[in-house]
């Protein structure tokens, strides 16, 4: 499989994936966070201002083409940020839950909310609502529709996981906290290998909970702390999405390839900003999710359901 399996070309910042099936254009499509890694100036100003980049593939998977960043999302005046979206289809039409800071923060005070939007093409979007699901900084949406229909959403708030329930997509009542071991954001839920699963990115790999009902859940050790062989995949697995298809699992996530030293910050320069797309195999075996980064496979995703 080709490493790294994407980079922006405009901005080389690629970060927090999703992956999906375009209905309507028949690929596959990439849409992420667009950090702007050659972005000199202070501080974190590089990872706000930000745009949802896209990429597509019409060959499964294997190769990715840039194509530009969602329009339309803004709802007031100036250059804000965008973050982390997820997407699902239901009901004849895309749901987006996107990070959305107010603009360009140079440190971690912003003001983040969840923001839902709807689209029939992936490209035309419609701003329904900012989610009512907390007063404080919520951000890193995941949404899994539960087996009685219900919907659930996962998202990062004060360094664990909180969830809330929806029956609609629009409207969403807080649950409460549900991971709370050490800090971590970017929660992402699927079911593979006959168990729910959610990894949650700990900054130190992906730390792993399986599950029989969605609600409690276990922990089942950690993915991608190790690093691996292939170019630019070096450092942990950041951020990750995950696509299902049958008995297959893919594993989508960034890397920071001049982080060899670790994670925490030690300077800021484009190398140590820059970052690339990786994929990587998920399997189950005796119901322990595995990911063996430098595992040989071929990708070739299907027409999506997701």
């Amino acid at each position: 499989m080709k490493s790294p399996l994407f980079r922006d070309p405009i901005y080389d910042g690629a970060a927090d994936p999703v992956v999906i099936w375009n209905r309507q254009a028949k690929e596959w499509w990439m849409i992420y966070t667009n950090r702007r890694a050659t972005q000199e100036g202070p501080k974190y100003g590089w990872v706000h201002g930000t745009d949802l980049g896209v990429a597509s593939s019409s060959d499964g998977g294997s190769t990715w083409l840039y194509r530009g960043t969602l329009q339309g999302l803004e709802t007031e005046w100036g250059r804000n940020t965008f973050w982390a979206p997820e997407i699902i289809w239901h009901d004849g039409l895309y749901h987006m839950y996107v990070t959305y800071v107010h603009g360009v923060p140079i440190d971690w005070s912003g003001k983040a909310r969840i923001r839902h939007y709807t689209s029939p093409d992936l490209i035309r979007w419609e701003f329904q609502s900012t989610l009512g699901i907390s007063e404080e900084n919520v951000i890193d949406a995941c949404v899994f529709q539960l087996p009685n229909g219900m919907f659930r959403m996962w998202f990062k708030q004060r360094n664990h996981t909180y969830a809330a329930e929806s029956k609609d997509l629009y409207e969403w009542q807080p649950i409460g906290p549900v991971i709370t071991e050490r800090g971590h954001e970017g929660p992402n839920v699927f079911r593979l290998g006959g168990y729910y699963w959610m990894i949650v990115d700990e900054w130190r790999g992906q730390g792993v909970f399986r599950s029989d009902d969605l609600t409690a859940w276990e922990r089942n050790g950690i993915i991608l702390d190790q690093p691996g062989k292939r170019e630019d995949d070096g450092t942990i697995g950041l951020h990750a999405d995950v696509v299902v298809q049958g008995e297959e699992g893919y594993i989508f996530y960034f890397t920071h390839p001049g982080r060899v030293n670790g994670h925490h910050e030690e300077s800021n320069h484009y190398e140590w900003r820059r970052s690339s797309l990786q994929v990587a195999k998920l399997e189950v075996v005796d119901g322990t999710l595995i990911c063996d980064r430098d595992k040989e496979f071929e990708l070739k995703l299907g027409a999506g359901d997701r």
